[in-house]
């Protein structure tokens, strides 16, 4: 039923409801008809053939209310189908919902290459699309193999650095896997140190960095199959995002360091 056509779908299960229905409507008129027939017959006492009739017209309404409960069970099932019918197809929109958020959020990541304007869109994805309130990201030093705090959200006292390898985040960092907390729905963000998520962000087997999530937004109470899929996405699309943005404002640094020294030679007398 899943693969079928909406729209046809619940056309068919309309004229389903409608026929049976009606057919209800008649076995109900049918039943009270024989019913008042048998009533009569009854009280006729000695009319010839009388008792014969009546036993006639009790098995006919005998076979009508058989047909009756049939119809009742028939239309119950319907009905069931009707409900999974719908229930299936707010899951399909809520999984096209779910898909047209991720390929915006996949295309923002890729729309610049300003370092600062890539975390920023990485903020408002943790924000907007998981439902994180307090959260941070660290992003892996280029000279120690330390992580570095680049962003916070709705917390303050997060370390400027923590090792790779040491506490929840530096373990997720050295070990590439998210990790989440048994709970994870709290009033007040929890400890910096004591994260309810942390997602590492990788370029295949290297992690460039992290985000470490300490609050949910009060009715989020739970991850959902959605925010897994966005983990996925942040772990390689906003990492790759964020890297080759990192690595574009390295070379537009140094080249603008290079063209000043060519044009300090320049005006230097010859």
């Amino acid at each position: 039923m899943a693969n079928d056509d909406p729209a046809k779908t619940s056309q068919e299960f309309f004229q389903m409801f409608t026929k049976a229905k009606e057919f209800t409507e008649e076995v109900l008129k049918e039943n009270e008809r024989l019913r008042f027939k048998v009533a009569r017959l009854e009280t006729s006492g000695g009319s010839p053939g009388g008792e014969e009739r009546a036993r006639e017209l009790s098995v006919r309404v005998r076979d009508l209310e058989e047909r009756l409960a049939e119809m009742e069970a028939r239309y119950r099932k319907v009905e069931e189908e009707n409900k999974e019918f719908a229930d299936r197809y707010i899951e399909i929109e809520e999984q096209n919902n779910n898909l047209a958020n991720l390929y915006v959020a996949s295309y923002q990541l890729h729309s610049t290459l300003d370092y600062k304007e890539v975390v920023r869109i990485v903020q408002e994805i943790v924000i907007n699309l998981i439902g994180a309130e307090a959260f941070h990201i660290y992003i892996v030093g280029d000279k120690t193999p330390q992580l570095e705090l680049e962003a916070s959200e709705g917390q303050e006292g997060a370390p400027a650095t923590v090792p790779v390898g040491e506490g929840m985040i530096g373990k997720a960092a050295k070990n590439g896997e998210n990790y989440f907390a048994e709970r994870v729905a709290w009033q007040d963000p929890t400890p910096v140190d004591q994260p309810i998520a942390v997602i590492p962000l990788k370029i295949k087997d290297s992690v460039i960095g992290v985000i470490s999530i300490n609050k949910l937004l009060i009715q989020k109470r739970a991850f959902t199959t959605m925010d897994h899929e966005l983990f996925t996405l942040l772990a390689g699309h906003a990492a790759t995002a964020i890297f080759s943005a990192k690595l574009y404002s390295a070379s537009a640094r140094k080249l603008t360091t290079l063209q000043g020294f060519l044009d300090m030679l320049k005006t230097q007398p010859k």
